[in-house]
């Protein structure tokens, strides 16, 4: 298991400043909306500078027509500073089919995810855009990833083991809103502590306010990696 940390803080400074504290440890960076329609392809440079080291996530979760979504693979993928990126499953498999093989003779290409079900939805709401409870359509999604040679999905903690178990033990789950310790779950509605995931096999966890809103960043990623 790897620990993914959110640089989601309301400017670049504060984020390469998080950064700094955390460059000795084995952890990806997940940039996402926010952090890359304000800082650009710069900030990734940046972050490359503090520690060449360092794992990017790039977390646009792209969604669009097969071809232009292709597009946005293949540039992501050229940047070279990029090691996962991901899209929404609910592009289809036509879509997801179309990134991989546009972006398979690329020399060190990204990973790439796709997205199930977002960890802010509850059952209910989630029932209302897609017709079928969360944990059934999820796995759906993940068994069309699968099949789509996409190379994991982004689920949730309570839905990564059915779905290593309808796909492969090697079929990435990268899993956001984990409250490590028992935070406060803010505005996700399932979360998961690391005993959880562990037992769920999931690959990533994702952690963002538990380690950038604590007093001491740096202690808690390093109680992070001591727990997993």
């Amino acid at each position: 298991m790897k620990l993914c940390v959110s640089l989601d803080l309301p400017s670049a400074k504060e984020n390469l400043a998080l950064v700094e504290q955390i460059k000795d440890f084995d952890v990806w960076l997940k940039v996402g909306f926010r952090s890359y329609i304000r800082d650009g392809k710069k900030f990734l440079e940046d972050l490359k500078v503090i520690n060449p080291n360092f794992k990017i996530f790039l977390d646009l979760k792209l969604y669009d027509i097969p071809n232009t979504m292709a597009d946005a693979a293949q540039e992501i993928a050229q940047f070279g500073l990029v090691d996962m990126f991901n899209v929404h499953a609910s592009s289809g498999k036509t879509a997801m089919n179309t990134v991989m093989d546009r972006i398979k003779d690329i020399p060190n290409k990204p990973l790439v995810l796709a997205v199930t079900a977002l960890t802010s939805f509850d059952n209910e709401e989630f029932k209302s855009v897609y017709n079928e409870d969360i944990e059934t359509k999820a796995t759906k999604m993940a068994i069309d990833t699968f099949e789509s040679k996409v190379d994991g999905v982004v689920c949730s903690a309570f839905e990564s083991l059915d779905i290593k178990n309808n796909t492969s033990n090697e079929f990435i789950t990268l899993c956001p809103g984990i409250r490590p310790f028992g935070e406060d779950s803010g505005d996700q509605k399932r979360v998961a502590d690391i005993p959880f995931s562990k037992e769920n096999l999931v690959d990533f966890i994702v952690v963002g306010r538990p380690i950038y809103k604590a007093e001491n960043p740096k202690e808690v990623v390093k109680k992070i990696l001591e727990n997993i």
